[in-house]
């Protein structure tokens, strides 16, 4: 997680999960290894194909440029599972629909020294993470990520539907 900058538009001086749009180019980017099928017929609920890819890419790239840690070139999608999704309630003054993927550490390489986007990178223990003053969708992915990661494989892969996060409550879609 890093802090973004004062001079960001969205949650500034607020510690984030590196991330950003889709671009483009991302849809059609080559990667290493395709999704993980669970993770790409997930992501598919909401999105078709071409995005599902592009997601995935997006994240890989998204990853290096603030982070510095890769998964590759071209990256490798295999390891990204998909998470959650937070959605912005309509009339907010910035709006975003957000998915979050994970990634076991050990399937990036390189040194954690991002682009500048993020300031203060470091890995944050989840219990540390969650005493700090955190917005609440970084809080509430943080919350998810630690239900997810007490689940067993076989109870992760049976998850069909997953977490939206609308209207400041879960719910599962």
């Amino acid at each position: 997680m890093g802090l973004r900058g004062e001079r960001h538009r969205f949650m500034p001086n607020r510690l984030v999960f590196p991330g950003g749009a889709v671009d483009r180019a991302d849809l059609r980017a080559p990667a290493a290894t395709p999704l993980a099928p669970h993770t790409r017929a997930r992501l598919e609920k909401a999105a078709n194909p071409l995005l599902a890819h592009g997601l995935g890419i997006a994240a890989a790239r998204e990853l290096q440029e603030e982070t510095g840690l890769t998964l590759g070139s071209p990256p490798a999608l295999d390891g990204l599972e998909y998470l959650c999704r937070l959605v912005t309630p309509p009339g907010g003054p910035i709006r975003f629909n957000a998915r979050f993927l994970l990634l076991d550490a050990e399937r990036a390489s390189g040194t954690l020294a991002g682009s500048g986007e993020l300031e203060q990178l470091r890995f944050y223990p989840m219990a540390e993470a969650l005493q700090l003053d955190l917005a609440e969708p970084t809080r509430r992915v943080i919350e998810r990520t630690a239900a997810w990661l007490a689940m067993s494989s076989k109870e992760r892969l049976a998850e069909t539907r997953m977490p939206v996060f609308r209207l400041r409550s879960w719910r599962w879609e």
